[in-house]
């Protein structure tokens, strides 16, 4: 099974209001910390925004599309339960992300996905 192409990326409102005015997103405290920006899979995000977000309001997720950066700058790392995320090495480019909204859920609780209007 191929990697996804498209992984999601949760904000503050504060990061997202930067992101749109800067056109790039340097990461988060805990991205520089790191090293990385810390990305999920679709099936990976709700756990993700449950588990480092919780109770935050004025979130966002951001759809990016892994294939417009170059290969070795995105890192398939295991983490949490040995599961692979998705992390990547350089600055998040906002013309690299196909649709972003604020953070809502479904009716059974699971991270709704930003989709392209």
């Amino acid at each position: 099974m191929s990697a996804p192409e498209l992984v999601y990326k949760v904000l503050t409102g504060a990061e997202m209001e930067a992101f749109e005015r800067d056109g790039r997103f340097e990461g988060s405290n805990a991205d520089r910390r790191d090293g990385f920006i810390h990305l999920s899979t679709c099936d990976q995000l709700t756990e993700t925004v449950d588990k480092h977000f919780a109770g935050q309001d004025g979130l966002h997720v951001a759809a990016v599309d892994l294939s417009a950066y170059r290969s070795e700058k995105v890192k398939w790392e295991e983490s949490r339960g040995g599961q692979l995320f998705p992390h990547l090495y350089e600055p998040m480019l906002l013309e690299t992300v196909t649709a972003y909204s604020p953070l809502q859920r479904n009716a059974d609780g699971t991270v709704r996905l930003p989709v392209a209007g």
